[in-house]
């Protein structure tokens, strides 16, 4: 007997979900250990946690859920479009800047279709890829860096997408504006380029791409609240892009799929200039500790410009198990096939350490 399962999309039924990163509370729960003893580096969250004057705005916000939030986020999408200065027109919300890469399919993707993306880039890119019947080309990467030449190299006819994501996730590697300014003059007008930029807050210098949005090139720049802001539990980022392209978006969203505490939390942390500048800082000391210290222990990994590390550990799986065990969670990386990896997120510096020690007892162990 056939099945309503047996009907649904022939190029979905071998698809694998995505796997976050493990929660403290089940990790707690399978080990029998104290949640106040674990520490979780593995889904490069903010470890200041969200700005004091955003909590602050999503408790008044809290009182009034019984309303249905702004649907067209008026007020988020405002600020958002005065902080670039661009019109509210060319800001669209989602949940979470994932949504803004589902809405692009919803409203540019058909089967057969072909999607650019660098080998080793972040894994939902593909994953939306299938999920609409395209077919994602993964382009070599050295030395984990996107090779944008050899990305426009593998344009056709067929191609409707091209991811980048700058910094890279897991890679923390990125590529310079005189590079993206060279692959956006070869792009031709029938592809549509995605800039990932979730991290891009930690840049000390980042690359002007607003520009491209601008000059009205068939681009989105997909933001986030998850990362710097440190709302990552309120599901609530941002695309940048031209009208036209925001317009059909807006076309493809569920109503109200920005809730009101997550926009009124995100219009508070936007303006929270200071908090970003401390979260910054800890990324800065984090990163600079756990290079020195990986060198000093001749540890290979990734020099970062993102707000985790790429560390290479021989056996990910079995390093991520172990130290799971202690109560330190991190992300194996075999998922993006890197078994040899780990990636770290930047923590705290007491977190940091006891990562750190954690991390050189059972590479101790294991070799």
């Amino acid at each position: 007997m056939s099945t309503v399962v047996e009907h649904s999309h022939p190029w979905i039924q071998n698809l694998v979900a995505y796997d976050p990163g493990k929660p403290i509370e089940e990790t707690a729960r399978e080990l029998g250990l104290d949640p106040e003893s674990i520490i979780k580096v593995a889904s490069n969250e903010n470890p200041l946690g969200p700005s004091p004057v955003a909590v602050e705005a999503m408790k008044e916000a809290a009182s009034g859920v019984h309303i249905y939030p702004d649907g067209g986020g008026y007020r988020l999408r405002s600020a958002i479009a005065e902080k670039f200065g661009l019109d509210r027109q060319n800001i669209i919300l989602g949940n979470g800047s994932n949504e803004i890469i589902e809405l692009i399919g919803h409203g540019f993707l058909q089967p057969g279709d072909e999607v650019v993306v660098a080998e080793h880039a972040f894994v939902v890119y593909k994953l939306m890829a299938t999920l609409f019947g395209a077919k994602t080309i993964e382009v070599p990467d050295p030395g984990f860096v996107h090779d944008l030449d050899a990305m426009a190299d593998a344009i056709t006819e067929k191609t409707k997408k091209v991811f980048i994501a700058n910094p890279n996730n897991p890679t923390g590697t990125m590529v310079d504006e005189e590079a993206l300014d060279r692959f956006m003059e070869r792009v031709p007008d029938h592809v549509m380029v995605i800039l990932d930029e979730a991290y891009y807050e930690f840049l000390h210098e980042p690359p002007n791409t607003l520009k491209y949005v601008e000059q009205g090139k068939n681009v989105v720049i997909m933001r986030t609240f998850s990362k710097i802001q440190g709302l990552a539990g309120l599901r609530i980022g941002y695309g940048i892009t031209t009208p036209e392209i925001a317009e059909v978006l807006q076309k493809c969203r569920q109503p109200f799929n920005a809730n009101s505490i997550a926009q009124a939390g995100a219009l508070a942390g936007l303006m929270d200039d200071e908090h970003q500048l401390k979260t910054r800082d800890l990324n800065d000391e984090g990163l600079a500790f756990w290079q020195e210290k990986l060198r000093e222990q001749e540890i290979d990994f990734v020099p970062s410009f993102a707000n985790f590390l790429l560390v290479k550990v021989g056996d990910g799986d079995e390093v991520f198990r172990r130290m799971l065990q202690r109560g330190v969670i991190i992300r194996a990386m075999s998922g993006y096939k890197l078994p040899e990896w780990v990636r770290i997120s930047m923590g705290t510096m007491e977190e940091n350490r006891r990562c750190f020690d954690t991390l050189v007892e059972v590479l101790g162990e294991m070799s």
